[in-house]
């Protein structure tokens, strides 16, 4: 595939790029801050023992609030975020959370977005509905609360401002079943910033560049092992998850259950990486690496990356959440977040600086609601 360039795009991404390079508003300017208080005592940041992880100590699961669109019933919540900012109709801490299914439980038919405070009683505020986003698998924001959907169904990667207007839906790149996506606020050769997005049909990887003159696309990755199932069953690249501190992006092979790593993924070019069964092949094969492999990971979707650098993958087989040790390659805790019905574990998200400021936010599916793991 060959690389993109539009340029008709130029004003999108300008606006897009004023938003992800704004300093950060502090919530207290546009309204009381959502933010849960930091618990460590006397400001020391507590943190896991050697060997230990973080997730074993968390022993609350709290319920935030239901994901049910209040309009039109959506359900089936997917793709999870935490707004970095207040912006729009955004507050900084809200959770940003998108509806895969209709009111009728159709898989892959929901169009809204949701949002919500992240305290418990919380109700569901409509962002946007437009059947562009449909399926919408996945979400990210970058630092102005712009969110990306990864719409499955809709096979675009449509982009909404934070007052919940559609800016555009990229439909000028050849998407292939839109899955994952995760930003990043580096700057590479190919421009200021990126969002990372996967793809469930061809298992590929593409980098969308935000540069002064529009987005360009690179497919950085090819290979990833695929189901092609329908939706409910889909098992693809998925979980992207960025780690800034780094410069690495961790991406779920869900298919094969590992999670893998890309370092430095804003220098890899168009074509650079082939996943070859176990292993990787192309010019810039050195850059890939399979952080960790085998159970307990069990048709892993979701991921996020916890404040010792760690890296929490759900399960959607057992609804268990694992947490992975990137610098050791091992399983550092697990913990099971819903005993019912397999399936449930869909999105997660988690802030904190120690293990008691820790916050875990997860989609349960089963309950159509948003949930919060903590100490």
């Amino acid at each position: 595939m060959s690389r993109y360039r539009t340029l008709d795009l130029t004003l999108v991404a300008a606006l897009v790029l004023a938003g992800a390079n704004a300093p950060a508003r502090a919530a207290s300017e546009g309204g009381p801050s959502h933010q849960m208080s930091n618990r460590q005592p006397g400001g020391q940041a507590r943190r896991p023992p050697p060997g230990h992880g973080v997730i074993d100590q968390l022993k609350h699961i709290t319920l935030i609030g239901s994901t049910i669109d209040p309009l039109n019933g959506d359900v089936n919540p997917y793709g999870l975020a935490i707004a970095p900012a207040s912006s729009g109709s955004i507050q900084a801490g809200d959770l940003i959370v998108c509806n895969f299914n209709d009111n009728f439980n159709i898989q892959g038919l929901g169009t809204t977005i949701e949002v919500l405070a992240p305290t418990p009683g919380s109700a569901p505020v409509r962002l946007i509905q437009d059947g562009r986003i449909t399926g919408c698998s996945a979400l990210a924001v970058d630092s102005g609360d712009a969110p990306w959907i990864a719409a499955f169904t809709a096979n675009l990667n449509p982009i909404v401002s934070s007052s919940g207007s559609l800016f555009t839906t990229l439909n000028n790149f050849p998407w292939t079943q839109p899955w994952g996506q995760t930003y990043s606020p580096t700057t590479s050769p190919y421009g200021n910033g990126a969002f990372y997005e996967s793809n469930a049909d061809d298992g590929s990887i593409v980098r969308i560049d935000l540069g002064s003159k529009g987005f360009t696309y690179e497919t950085i990755v090819t290979g990833f092992s695929v189901n092609h199932g329908v939706p409910g069953t889909v098992l693809a690249p998925a979980g992207l998850t960025y780690d800034t501190v780094h410069d690495v992006l961790y991406v779920v092979d869900s298919n094969t259950n590992r999670l893998v790593a890309f370092s430095k993924p804003g220098t890899i070019p168009q074509g650079g990486i082939t996943v070859s069964g176990s292993g990787f092949s192309g010019a810039n094969a050195a850059q890939a690496k399979v952080v960790y492999a085998g159970a307990p990971l069990a048709a892993p979707i979701s991921a996020a990356l916890l404040f010792n650098g760690d890296v929490v993958v759900g399960n959607t087989a057992n609804n268990r959440l694992i947490e992975i040790s990137p610098a050791t390659g091992a399983v550092d805790g697990q913990k099971l977040l819903d005993p019912h019905a397999p399936g449930a574990l869909f999105g997660i998200a988690a802030s904190g600086t120690s293990v008691d400021s820790t916050l875990i936010y997860f989609n349960d599916d089963n309950a159509n609601a948003v949930e919060v793991l903590s100490l």
